[in-house]
């Protein structure tokens, strides 16, 4: 066999070689994604109970950038073995990752410009935490490289059908995580960690106006990321559980109101069984839109109930049920937004 020959052959073998990618690879990317989340979360409760000194360098801050860390290896390994067994190095990381991967050295950024922010500027305290720079572009990054499993599953081609549990569980934690990295960084506008702008005695408008407002932006950010969802996937029975009741379990621990999980729970057992029961869908919008309605109603309406049974509330009826109404609005207002009717065709000419 000449030499040519056999450099042919290798060549073959390279390129026939399977590539590492798929469902297996995005349960390991979702696993790690669930891995950034919990240390994110660890991070927040060390610096809302002040378990933390004010130096940069703590066991918190090492477990959340250990996983990320660890994402970063990952993913490299993956890249050179792909591109051992013959993609192009544009090419080599699995359908939906170069995002992630560009995450990480984003991460790495973030992470010394955050000690340098520390050194000149001093350490944050308050609410300032979430809107710092650094920890905003540390945000962007954890969403790059969080956010790799729902890539991967959008791009896929599978029918409806088929997605069930075991192909869509990679994208419902990553979403999870991703909605919990929302929920993280506007925590100071959340019903969860501000119990005191519902239950505050006696009626304080300023209290109530900022109560008023947290409602209606989570429930924005969660329609958001459901409509997002709604409009890809058939989502198997369940999956509104998990998301309502994983995060409502995160941000509880700050303000160990982890009773909370329950009102949580339920309004996701709700939302699940009218997915089951109206089945939206982008070719059926009038169930798109009722849905959107029903379920930030419905959610908050849960919560509410459950805070004003444990500990009362100065918000009168009219508050605390008009804004349940108006949350079901702004769900409804996102379903436009999200899964938007169709252009008419001659209209659509004519543009």
């Amino acid at each position: 066999m000449t030499v040519s020959s056999t450099t042919t052959l290798k060549a073959m073998g390279k390129a026939e070689s399977t590539p590492i990618g798929g469902i297996r690879f995005d349960y390991l990317m979702a696993g790690l994604a669930a891995a950034v989340i919990g240390g994110l979360y660890l991070d927040g409760w060390a610096h809302s109970h002040r378990l933390v000194d004010k130096t940069f360098f703590t066991p918190w801050h090492g477990v959340l950038y250990g996983a990320l860390f660890l994402n970063a290896i990952i993913l490299s390994i993956v890249l050179i073995i792909n591109h051992n067994r013959g993609r192009s190095w544009l090419t080599a990381l699995p359908e939906g990752y170069l995002l992630s991967f560009i995450g990480t050295p984003l991460f790495l950024v973030g992470g010394v410009g955050d000690l340098i922010w520390h050194t000149l500027f001093g350490f944050e305290v308050g609410i300032e935490p979430l809107l710092s720079p650094t920890h905003l572009l540390l945000a962007l990054s954890g969403f790059f490289i969080m956010s790799g499993p729902i890539r991967a599953a959008w791009m896929r081609t599978e029918s409806r059908k088929e997605q069930n549990w075991s192909i869509l569980l990679p994208p419902i934690v990553s979403l999870t995580a991703v909605f919990s990295l929302f929920t993280f960084f506007t925590d100071y506008a959340h019903p969860l960690s501000n119990l005191k702008t519902i239950i505050v005695q006696p009626y304080q408008g300023s209290f109530a106006s900022w109560g008023v407002t947290g409602i209606l932006l989570q429930s924005a950010l969660l329609m958001g990321i459901v409509l997002f969802a709604l409009r890809r996937w058939r989502l198997p029975f369940g999956s509104f559980t998990f998301l309502f009741t994983v995060n409502a379990a995160l941000m509880s621990v700050f303000a160990y109101v982890f009773v909370l999980i329950l009102p949580a729970l339920l309004s996701g057992i709700i939302a699940d069984i009218l997915y089951a029961r109206i089945q939206p869908s982008v070719k059926r919008l009038d169930t798109v839109r009722l849905f959107a309605f029903i379920v930030p109603g419905v959610h908050m309406l849960t919560l509410l109930l459950t805070i004003i049974a444990l500990w009362g509330t100065s918000w009168s009826i009219h508050l605390w049920l008009g804004v349940c109404v108006l949350a079901g609005v702004i769900g409804l207002l996102m379903s436009y937004l999200i899964v938007p009717n169709p252009i008419p065709a001659r209209a659509e000419q004519e543009a």
